[in-house]
Formats: structure tokens, C-alpha cells, sequence
């Protein structure tokens, strides 16, 4: 994304939504010498810290940008009740089922999460209330960071390889997901368009508001929004009739045994998983049995060391 889409983004999309003397801040700081923006955090009583893809910076009320961020602006209460206002449009109630999950997401696809004093109902979380802490993650699509796997993820016999994406955390699992979405939808003079269906359980991959995708999937794209992987990926075989099905970190029982009721239909599965080598994946039970059966037939390794989306490593079992 160039600098001045950048700066349009945060400037229509994100400073909106923060409290105007934290907004005008943003306006007059000089964003020239830090990265694209990741994550806006704002704690109450802390400073406030804004991260790239390497480092942390503060915003002093007085000199902008700022290294230290014992420098930065400390976040009050109202600073905190206002952002939450405006990203709910003062209704709490209307995202009552986003709030339970921990997060809202916004116009743009940005993704807001929420800590506070959490209201537990028997063993389930039933809201989150006197809110004490807010992340906001930008949205941002990288198009073509995908150009590189994707003689991977086909086969020779034109058909689509059932692949893992193995990396620890921000290390670009989730943007590179998106991008594979919209090439295997998109098509290209190689490869016919394809249906694919994302089951998108925490609406990152998609960016689903109000239940429309605002990133970029691609035109033969359909997404389950903020739908289990396990549910999601079962309704897609029964109701949408994929050749690809995409998610996001798998992690339960029953994502793997949806897995691999997927791969017995005959539909591709393209999917994620947190671990920080491919031996540590094989020493967990769930994945395990998916390994040894060959279920997947690309595993693709990523990490920082040249920056998010890094390739480390691909395994293909054929």
C-alpha cells in the first residue's frame, strides 16, 4: 500500500473513531519515519502506544512521534468510553454477540478488540463491561503476496493442493490466506476461476461489516462471518458447493474432524495453524493424525526473518 493510501485509510477510516484530542494528534503528527501502522493501543491510565511491523512509537501531545513512549500520551477513561461509542455508534446493545467475542469489526475490515471486567454466565462469556483496554488492528490487504505459492498450491494436473500455513504469531499467515482467497477466485489465464468459501470465525480474513466482505476475496468468493470453523466448514459442503474451502487457525478437535470431513468430499482445504516449526506441529495430538495421513499436501513455513510473509519452508508430499 503507498504512503498516501496509507495515510487515506487512517485518515477516513480510523481517526473517526478516536476521541478528538487523541484525533488531532494523529492529524498533526509526521508519520514519515515509522512503517505502516498495525495496532493502535490504548489502556486506561497508560501510555499510548502505536506499532509497525518492527517497532513501538508513543505520540506526545507536544513533539508528535516519539521512541519513548514513557513520552506518549496517557489514555484516560473517557478517552476509552468515547472510542467505544463511536465504533458501536453509542449502541452497545446492537453489538452485544461482537462484544462477547472480544472484538467489533469496523468499516474497512479493522478489527477492534476489548478487555475490561468480563461478565461470565456458567462456564461461557456472557458480555464484557467497564472496558478498560482497546486494541485497534488495521485491515490491510497486500495484493499478490501470494504470486509466489500459488505454482505450490496447484498441482500439475491443475487441481488445488490442500495446503497448512505453519508460522507463530504476526508472522502473515492471515494476509497471505486472503490473497490466495482472491487468486483462486479470481482466475487467471493459467487457472479457471474457482468457488471458494472462506469460514471466516473471527472476521479478519474477509472484514466482514455488516456482513459484507470490505477486503478483497475475489468474485466467486463467499464468506461465513464470524461463524465456527467446524460449523462453517460443514454448512459450506452442504449448502455452497466449494472446490476450496479457506480458514483460519485450526486449534480444536473438531476443526480437524471437519477437516477431514471436507477432504472426504472431494473439496480442498487451505488453512492455518500457530506453531514455530513444522517438528512442533507433528508433536501435537490433533495434528498429528492429519500429518501422518498425508491430509495436507503442502505445508508452507513462515516466519519475520526478512519481514512479515517470509517463506521458510515448503514440504509437499505428493
Amino acid at each position: 500500500m503507498s504512503a498516501a493510501c496509507e495515510m487515506d485509510v487512517l485518515t477516513n477510516e480510523i481517526f473517526p473513531i478516536l476521541p478528538p484530542v487523541m484525533r488531532k494528534m494523529f492529524l498533526r503528527a509526521d508519520w514519515k519515519k515509522v512503517g505502516n501502522i498495525e495496532e493502535i493501543r490504548m489502556r486506561c491510565n497508560q501510555p499510548l502506544i502505536i506499532r509497525d511491523s518492527e517497532h513501538e512509537y508513543g505520540l506526545d501531545p507536544r513533539a508528535g512521534v516519539t521512541a519513548d513512549i514513557n513520552k506518549s500520551y496517557r489514555v484516560n477513561g473517557e478517552d476509552i468510553m468515547r472510542t467505544i461509542a463511536a465504533i458501536s455508534d453509542n449502541s452497545l446493545y446492537a453489538f452485544e454477540e461482537d462484544i462477547r467475542k472480544g472484538f467489533i469489526t469496523i468499516s474497512g475490515g479493522h478489527r477492534v478488540g476489548l478487555a475490561g471486567q468480563v461478565v461470565m454466565q456458567d462456564t461461557h462469556i456472557k458480555s464484557i463491561k467497564e472496558f478498560s483496554s482497546i486494541s485497534i488492528r488495521i485491515a490491510r490487504e497486500i495484493r499478490n503476496c501470494a504470486s509466489g505459492v500459488m505454482n505450490t498450491i496447484y498441482s500439475p494436473a491443475d487441481k488445488v493442493r490442500s495446503t497448512l500455513l505453519v508460522s507463530p504469531p504476526r508472522c502473515g499467515k492471515t494476509t497471505l490466506l486472503r490473497d490466495i482467497a482472491r487468486l483462486l477466485s479470481s482466475g487467471s489465464r493459467q487457472h479457471k476461476g474457482l468457488n471458494v468459501v472462506i469460514v471466516d470465525e473471527r472476521s479478519e480474513l474477509a472484514g466482514c461489516y455488516l456482513g459484507i466482505p470490505q477486503l478483497d476475496v475475489g468474485p466467486r468468493t463467499d464468506v461465513l462471518d464470524s461463524c465456527t470453523k467446524a460449523a462453517g466448514m460443514i454448512i459450506a459442503v452442504r449448502g455452497m458447493s466449494p472446490e476450496v474451502i479457506i480458514t483460519d487457525e485450526l486449534g480444536r478437535k473438531e476443526d480437524v474432524d471437519a477437516v477431514q470431513e471436507c477432504l472426504n468430499a472431494g473439496v480442498s482445504i487451505i488453512s492455518s495453524v500457530h506453531a514455530g516449526t513444522i517438528e512442533e506441529l507433528q508433536n501435537r495430538p490433533l495434528m498429528k493424525g492429519l500429518l501422518e495421513s498425508r491430509a495436507f499436501k503442502n505445508i508452507i513455513l513462515l516466519s519475520r526473518s526478512r519481514g512479515p510473509g517470509t517463506i521458510d519452508k515448503i514440504v509437499r508430499w505428493d
